[in-house]
């Protein structure tokens, strides 16, 4: 980690304005948070804060609003965090203006205040400087520990850190150290495991990750299109016809590395419901559908990951959303989970998703909290929101 984190400076009697990531999902009908995890994963960055003498002015988006409309207000997200922190959470009516500014100059160390979503201004995307000024005067130092939106350079995770003092918060430290680790000083075996629908959205983690790791077991819609490229059946199957050169250029580079499914379960239409059997990779009939990785395909990846001493996982087998396509998903994070001595890094979104689902998240080295920011690090992109920060 060579960017500086709260450790490395002194926050006693500051206010510090602290980029958290309450992106969390909540239930259409009430509002009601379904999953708090991000929001859990900020109290140890917060409760430090907090005990070591500062005020906190917290921001976050939620959702992508488009004119302030209430659903997409951080108001359920405050009431949850007081409940988390055991002490009472301020809520500001704005982001910016005279009103907010006046509420973050009153506060006493140990108060908190989270202010609305800062995407209710359109300024915030487009990392306007006015706005980022703005934002900049609630706070003597700022503080990021928004690593799922680390890869966004916005007013409020990259241009704020024009104007203050701009260090990293533990749960960014923890991401950076386990895909840092991961990516650059691996143990051996190395496993990746990529699924997900396209390749296109992963054409740049195979590239980099291609000389580094052992192996890299494919699964996915993105199977789909590998198969179709080497010449195998796919019926009615998601496939990216654009991309089978790229398919084709991928397997001569990554030969010995790639490691694709042998079997599939296919279904007679896309429903939660449908029909389903298992057939091999070159039986799929017309007007059938690939939704998961079959059984046998299952046995090879363990084969593969049994010995393994460090495994990332980014991306679903299959359908994981329809009970009857989440086999091979499940099963992959049901393996991971028993791995006695693996370093297991879990990439964020349906990934994270998937081991939340099979029970198994709490038997994880690291799960992601940020989908797009842990692909774009794993492809070698330098991410603003890190860059930012101020280096030790």
């Amino acid at each position: 980690m060579e960017k500086k984190t709260i450790r490395d400076v002194d926050v006693q009697g500051k206010r510090v304005l602290v980029r958290v990531d309450f992106n969390v999902p909540q239930d259409k009908k009430d509002g009601h948070i379904t999953d708090d995890r991000r929001i859990r994963e900020s109290l140890p960055t917060l409760q430090y804060l907090l005990d070591h003498g500062a005020s906190l002015v917290l921001m976050s988006h939620l959702g992508r609003p488009k004119n302030k409309e209430e659903k997409y207000s951080l108001k359920p997200v405050a009431a949850r965090l007081q409940e988390l922190l055991g002490r009472p959470v301020q809520m500001a009516d704005d982001v910016i203006g005279d009103a907010v500014l006046r509420q973050a100059q009153a506060l006493k160390p140990g108060e908190v205040l989270l202010l609305e979503n800062v995407r209710f201004y359109p300024e915030e995307e487009k990392n306007d400087p006015a706005f980022a000024r703005e934002l900049s005067r609630l706070g003597d130092l700022y503080v990021n520990d928004a690593f799922g939106s680390a890869h966004r350079a916005h007013a409020s995770t990259r241009g704020v850190a024009d104007y203050l003092p701009a260090v990293a918060g533990f749960l960014m430290e923890e991401e950076l150290n386990y895909l840092d680790g991961a990516l650059n000083n691996p143990k051996h075996p190395y496993i990746a495991i990529l699924g997900g629908a396209k390749i296109g959205d992963k054409i740049g983690v195979i590239k980099n990750l291609l000389p580094k790791v052992d192996k890299i077991l494919i699964g996915g819609g993105m199977a789909n299109t590998f198969a179709k490229a080497a010449g195998y059946p796919v019926g009615d199957s998601l496939a990216e016809d654009d991309k089978l050169d790229v398919a084709r250029e991928l397997m001569d580079a990554g030969k010995g590395k790639l490691v694709f499914p042998v079997d599939w379960t296919i279904a007679d239409r896309f429903a939660a419901d449908a029909e389903s059997r298992m057939v091999d990779v070159q039986s799929v009939p017309d007007g059938w559908r690939i939704l998961d990785v079959g059984p046998e395909s299952i046995k090879l990846f363990e084969t593969y990951l049994k010995d393994a001493k460090t495994v990332v996982w980014n991306g679903p087998m299959g359908v994981f959303e329809f009970p009857k396509f989440a086999t091979g998903t499940l099963a992959i994070a049901k393996y991971l989970a028993q791995l006695p001595d693996a370093i297991t890094v879990i990439g964020g979104g349906d990934s994270a998703s998937a081991v939340e689902m099979a029970g198994v998240a709490d038997k994880m080295s690291h799960v992601s909290t940020g989908g797009g920011a842990s692909l774009e690090f794993m492809e070698g992109r330098p991410l603003p929101g890190i860059q930012a920060l101020q280096d030790k």
